[in-house]
């Protein structure tokens, strides 16, 4: 028979192995990523969501928005941009929205970002309210700070970002457009600053940062335009500094803004129409520039607001 203390202690063992089993299966099932869908406006709209290694010990994380080039897709703008390897080391909560796939033989995916893009333009797909509701959506079934939800995107995800910053700006906390201008069919009409930063190439020929024609015979307008109507809604105080210009970049900056709202716009002098500090990963696609990272730079930029 065993003494008391004997007892006591197997019991405390057990149950500590007990628990111990039950934290290890707990911990087995939580999920990091999901591929979900939610319908909208009749649509069925994709999207990819990943949660960083700390989610589950932690509340009110902010949130990135990362949303595909036209022809892109969740998974492409995930694997070609490294954006979850970085949002995890930062412990940020990212998703990957997807637009609407076409009809044609390349079923390529595109925003209705104002004046592009393509199918998603011709078919007037209301891809405002899809991001609008899907943030919704993430707000009210994790752990998010509604104050920290941040908008980037490339080519024609970086046109939506700044559409979604001009008719949801209460939303939305700072954008980052990566070679893709504002591209409104009407004013920007934002009651609200929003810190923005813009990265792009003079080599970009797809779409000319001077503005133009450029990928697919698109008219796009300069970036300064965009970023000059931005710096007048922001109420900058002071114009446009340049801050460096060498032969690796220029950095120009609206500073003394409303509420603290930045305007800071690399301008590369090597690249192309590419996601600076990527790999190249297509044998046609465009160098990405290697004097700046355009992780660093954005979530860096996130974290000030």
């Amino acid at each position: 028979m065993l003494k008391p203390f004997t007892l006591s202690l197997f019991l405390f063992v057990s149950l500590f192995l007990v628990n111990c089993h039950l934290r290890e299966k707990i911990e087995a099932i939580k999920d990091y990523r999901f591929d979900k869908t939610i319908t909208v406006d009749g649509l069925e709209r994709t999207y990819r969501l990943n949660l960083p290694p700390t989610y589950y010990q932690n509340t009110n994380l902010p949130l990135v928005i990362a949303m595909h080039g036209g022809g892109g897709s969740a998974d492409q703008c995930e694997s070609d941009y490294s954006l979850t390897q970085k949002a995890n080391s930062e412990n940020f909560v990212i998703v990957y929205p997807e637009g609407v796939q076409s009809n044609g033989i390349l079923r390529a995916r595109t925003w209705n970002a104002g004046t592009c893009c393509d199918y998603a333009v011709e078919k007037n797909i209301d891809d405002v309210h899809f991001i609008s509701v899907l943030i919704d959506e993430l707000l009210k079934n994790y752990k998010l700070n509604p104050k920290k939800v941040y908008l980037t995107g490339m080519s024609n995800g970086a046109i939506l970002s700044y559409r979604l910053a001009c008719e949801i700006p209460n939303k939305i906390t700072a954008i980052a457009a990566v070679s893709g201008p504002m591209s409104l069919k009407d004013e920007c009409k934002s009651l609200k600053p929003i810190p923005i930063m813009h990265l792009h190439s003079v080599l970009d020929q797809k779409v000319p940062v001077n503005g133009g024609t450029g990928i697919f015979g698109n008219t796009f307008p300069a970036v300064m335009s965009g970023l000059n109507s931005w710096s007048k809604i922001n109420e900058c105080k002071t114009p446009a500094k340049v801050i460096k210009d060498d032969s690796k970049y220029k950095l120009t900056q609206w500073l003394d803004c409303k509420n603290n709202a930045v305007i800071t716009y690399y301008l590369t002098k090597d690249g192309g129409h590419s996601w600076p500090g990527a790999i190249k990963v297509r044998a046609a696609a465009d160098e990405p520039s290697t004097v700046i990272n355009a992780n660093d730079l954005i979530f860096d930029f996130f974290k000030q607001f």
